[in-house]
């Protein structure tokens, strides 16, 4: 699981063309939203080590999130074969990620 939120993405085509299971995570370092979503990602990512996770810091101008329409921090998009299965707005509780996590990792 990654820890920092990173300006670095990679542009829609790239996510869309990648196999198997990938989290988005999209939000920024300084977000309160976000720090209080960390505690449960990580008790729902466990166990999924097979799972790839990009945490992308988000704002205007900023093309991947754009791309998805993330309005609200943190916004986690869970993909399989780069089509969007589940996404969480704000999660606070480990059981709906895990829930989506069950929907991406086989």
């Amino acid at each position: 699981m990654e820890k920092i939120y990173t300006p670095a993405a990679p542009d829609r085509a790239t996510i869309d063309a990648l196999a198997g299971a990938t989290l988005l995570e999209f939000g920024a370092n300084w977000c309160g939203h976000c720090m209080a979503a960390q505690a449960p990602l990580a008790q729902a990512f466990a166990g999924h080590d097979g799972v790839r996770h990009y945490k992308v810091e988000d704002g205007p101008g900023r093309a991947l999130g754009r791309s998805y329409r993330v309005k609200l921090w943190p916004t986690l998009i869970f993909l399989s074969d780069g089509q969007e299965v589940a996404r969480l707005v704000r999660p606070l509780q480990a059981e709906p990620i895990s829930v989506a996590f069950t929907q991406i990792d086989t």
